[in-house]
């Protein structure tokens, strides 16, 4: 999928007591907002988070039972959907790839901005620029933002590196 053939040391996901603290706290925050994570939900959110990076939703499908038995496109595509719309998970375009929040305790709507290395394809979601000047236009222009996502695309340190 990707260009180039050099290690990389990039952050791996959560495991062990952080993962299930992650999870639990997805849980409170989707309860408190009156619905319920699922067992479906609450394993799409387990393997982003434990990816730690942008995984495709056919990846999450391939292995996604608790046997590693795949799930059918729609079962995933709703999970992921739902988690969305919760705020806790993102959906980065140019790589089509979704990645698990790295600010899931803070306000659903926040703007996310992410770091894309267009040869390895690592993501890393970043803290974004005050994004008011964004919300300005769109009300100047008579839109209703809903959600505002940043990619910004390069080459990580290890990629530049090479």
């Amino acid at each position: 999928m990707h260009a180039c053939e050099h290690n990389h040391d990039h952050a791996h996901g959560l495991k062990g007591s952080s993962l299930e603290g992650a999870l639990d706290r997805a849980e409170r925050r989707v309860e408190a907002a009156g619905e319920r994570l699922t067992p479906i939900r609450r394993r799409a959110l387990d393997l982003l988070l434990r990816a730690g990076g942008p995984v495709k939703a056919y990846d999450l499908m391939a292995g996604f039972g608790p046997g590693g038995e795949p799930a059918k496109p729609p079962t995933v595509y709703r999970a992921l959907d739902f988690l969305m719309k919760r705020g806790l998970v993102h959906k980065i375009e140019r790589l089509n790839a979704f990645m698990a929040c790295g600010h899931a305790e803070g306000d659903e709507a926040h703007t996310a901005a992410f770091l894309v290395c267009d040869c390895c394809g690592d993501a890393r979601e970043i803290e974004p620029p005050p994004s008011a000047a964004v919300e300005a236009a769109a009300k100047a222009s008579g839109y209703a933002l809903t959600g505002v996502t940043l990619e910004a695309h390069g080459l990580c340190p290890d990629c530049a590196a090479q």
